[in-house]
């Protein structure tokens, strides 16, 4: 299958074809294009043919395009449909993608949406799913899942299947469930096959399965998942009742989505923002850790300031301070960057102090041979022994306390529940930044006897 690619011609034609209102050349063109690559399309529409091409193509396709597009363009759309097209769009969808658009809508408009839902069940289920917090395993799950009772026969058994599988897009287990609904286990569909037909399902189910609760956090759903490699997993209430499903797609969306706020918290961006948001929103997700630089910054010249006698007398130490401080902050961000990836796999052994231990020797080793390089390197630039030894040293003390506050920082946060990301942007690099030139000044002072 060649991928598909969005060319400037394509979507010329896309456009010429819409203002021209040629419907059959349309979607004979885009009949093949598989939904995500419609979605792709739409995305560089204005909103007018946006909304022109979502009413023309069969529900079938839009319901899936309208949930791959971006959500701004989502939400135009959906301004320009009435509460009757939206219902007909969110026949098509699975209730987990359909509640994920619903909750999109403005609150007068949600009721009306519902009740133009045909399928009462349906619009029950997406209701329901509505109550949860959608950072919950609740908010995340889908109603659609196969689920036998542990009472019926295996006859029985088969017949429910049939009817429960045909609003099901893909069945990956089947779920065992007691009179109250309360889970019990799984059923595996080689024992169904191989099992005499008056067999009764609580003889050949498998009681052991893996499941979360409706509250679970949605990061945890992914580790628990990503462990067992599991493709779905069930969801139970507080009292232990089968209430949906989580499957693996869901669990992809979870983890690009945390993969893109650490991306951008590491990078000093504090509100999740995209390149198109408006010049104030970039902003106000910018400026708080820019502050944060400029506050780390006049630090740093006031401790310099303080030396200022010393830096006269030994210019060469001024020369030197960009290195000191870009070495602190870079070792800094690997160390942090190392525990929080950690913390996020959930795969750090040890205690705190085990770990700091660690990152201390580690930091010596690396310390040690960047400094017997640098010594070498100013001893022959300047000829001052003792100065190029001050700095050296300087330098290792500087990325031991680096390597130290970097791992320390993301542990202690998690600790407190703050989300240790955090600790991988300018936070580290400014505060690393302070501590390395006042390091590195008091110990020069204290060697050359100033």
């Amino acid at each position: 299958m060649t991928p598909f690619k969005l060319t400037d011609e394509l979507l010329l034609e896309i456009e010429a074809l819409i203002e021209n209102q040629q419907n059959s050349k349309l979607e004979s063109l885009l009949e093949e294009v598989h939904y995500a690559d419609v979605a792709e399309i739409i995305n560089e529409l204005n909103e007018q043919d946006a909304t022109y091409l979502i009413k023309l193509l069969d529900s079938d396709k839009t319901s899936d395009i309208l949930t791959e597009i971006n959500e701004d363009i989502r939400e135009s759309i959906l301004n320009n449909l009435s509460a009757k097209e939206i219902a007909g769009e969110l026949e098509e969808l699975d209730t987990d993608d359909a509640a994920d658009i619903v909750g999109e809508l403005p609150k007068e408009m949600i009721n009306e949406v519902i009740s133009e839902i045909e399928d009462r069940e349906h619009a029950k289920d997406i209701v329901e799913l509505l109550r949860y917090d959608e950072n919950s395993a609740g908010g995340l799950m889908a109603k659609e899942l196969v689920k036998v009772r542990e009472s019926w026969n295996i006859l029985t058994c088969v017949k429910e299947m049939r009817a429960q599988a045909e609003n099901v897009t893909r069945v990956h287990s089947i779920y065992v469930v007691d009179d109250d609904d309360k889970l019990k286990g799984r059923l595996s569909l080689k024992d169904l096959l191989t099992t005499s037909t008056k067999s009764h399902i609580r003889d050949v189910y498998i009681p052991k399965v893996d499941s979360v609760s409706v509250n679970e956090d949605p990061e945890e759903v992914a580790k628990i998942m990503s462990k067992y490699d599991l493709e779905a997993i069930p969801v139970v209430d507080e009292m232990g009742r089968l209430v949906g499903r989580i499957t693996i797609d869901d669990i992809v969306d979870v983890i690009k989505e945390e993969a893109e706020k650490d991306y951008q918290m590491a990078a000093g961006i504090s509100q999740d923002v995209e390149a198109d948001d408006s010049i104030w929103d970039l902003t106000k997700a910018r400026l708080p850790w820019l502050f944060l630089g400029l506050v780390g910054g006049v630090g740093a010249a006031a401790i310099m300031g303080g030396f200022e006698d010393m830096i006269s007398k030994h210019a060469i130490l001024f020369f030197f301070t960009p290195l000191i401080a870009a070495m602190a902050g870079n070792v800094g961000v690997q160390s942090s960057a190392i525990i929080v990836q950690g913390l996020a796999n959930d795969d750090l052994k040890g205690g705190v102090a085990n770990r700091l231990i660690k990152e201390m020797l580690l930091a010596a080793l690396n310390g040690l041979i960047l400094a017997a390089v640098l010594l070498i390197f100013t001893w022959i630039y300047k000829g001052d022994f003792l100065t190029a030894l001050a700095i050296s040293i300087s330098l290792v003390a500087v990325i031991i306390v680096a390597g130290l506050i970097g791992t320390f920082i993301p542990l202690f946060l998690d600790k407190r529940g703050i989300d240790p990301a955090i600790a991988t942007g300018p936070f580290i690099t400014t505060s690393n930044d302070i501590f390395g030139i006042l390091i590195y000044f008091s110990i020069a002072k204290l060697l050359l006897g100033i």
